[in-house]
């Protein structure tokens, strides 16, 4: 139907007030399960070294009546160290930008390095769970490496070329070999989805006050069961692609040697600027705790 002539409708209307909400909506992951599983330490130089040891048991030890003692020669414990390496983020508003009232936050220059701290959280969970970034020393000219997870565990490594639970039971009895449990499977979301593709099952949800009851699809799998010991199966977004990580926290740790700090930076004009910086390191506490599984196209 038509609109009576000479009605005033919104279209051309002028001087109608914005409606912009005083609420920002960020959906943005910033979950790190890795570094908020792990334990935190310190450390008191850009290299940190700790020992680890094992033990040369279940061997043969049948000896003749009343001989001498049969001494053996020992194996000292191994030294290992890392190095540390520095992240950063910084900001810079203007005078200009903090003097305008922004909907949603009070403060260009703190909303913006809210955002920053968990941006920088995010690049060092990513950069601590790589596959092969060795420890490096850096020059004056680069910049200093921790060694990351897939880089230090070495001795529990089972190669794959799709996921199986074949791989799962092979990588899970290297490390009770070894005389480790561990106790997490970290991996991305598209192994996780392979992982719950392995043992899927319907089974029907009954209630009390109906026996009709809906059946209804399990299709994800959270805890594996192996002949070692279980698994938690903890999707991350920062994993490497095609890769898992068997882990017991226990054995893993990040050693800082500057936490978290802001700086304020010096003025050069009508502006403000913050950086953010932080000075860490992975401590791999003994690496055959863990195991890892590559190749999972």
């Amino acid at each position: 139907m038509a609109v009576p002539t000479n009605t005033r409708v919104t279209y051309g209307a002028v001087g109608i007030r914005e409606d912009l909400s005083d609420i920002i909506y960020n959906i943005a992951p910033e979950d790190t399960p890795f570094m908020s599983g792990i334990g935190r330490s310190t450390c008191d130089n850009t290299y940190f070294e700790w020992q680890t040891d094992t033990l040369n048991g279940g061997l043969d030890n049948r000896q003749i009546e009343g001989d001498n003692a049969n001494v053996i020669a020992v194996d000292e414990p191994t030294r290992v160290g890392n190095y540390t390496q520095i992240s950063t983020k910084a900001v810079q508003s203007s005078g200009t930008a903090e003097a305008v009232d922004f909907a949603g936050r009070k403060s260009t220059q703190a909303y913006q390095m809210a955002k920053r701290a968990k941006e920088l959280k995010l690049d060092m969970e990513k950069m601590l769970l790589e596959l092969d970034t060795a420890p490096s020393a850096g020059t004056s000219g680069t910049p200093r490496e921790t060694g990351s997870v897939g880089a230090w565990i070495t001795s529990n490594v089972t190669v794959g070329t799709a996921v199986s639970e074949d791989d799962i039971r092979d990588n899970m009895e290297q490390c009770w070999k070894a005389g480790a449990m561990p106790k997490v499977l970290m991996c991305d979301g598209v192994v996780k989805q392979a992982i719950s593709a392995l043992s899927q099952s319907v089974s029907e949800l009954r209630t009390a006050a109906n026996d009709k009851s809906p059946a209804f699809v399990v299709a994800a799998v959270d805890i594996y069961v192996s002949d070692f010991g279980n698994l938690q199966i903890v999707p991350n977004r920062l994993m490497p692609a095609e890769t898992a990580y068997l882990l017991d926290y226990d054995f893993w740790d990040v050693a800082y040697l500057r936490p978290f700090m802001t700086h304020e930076l010096a003025r050069t004009g009508d502006s403000i600027s913050q950086m953010l910086v932080v000075e860490y390191g992975l401590r791999s506490k003994n690496e055959e705790a863990n195991g890892k599984i590559t190749g999972w196209a």
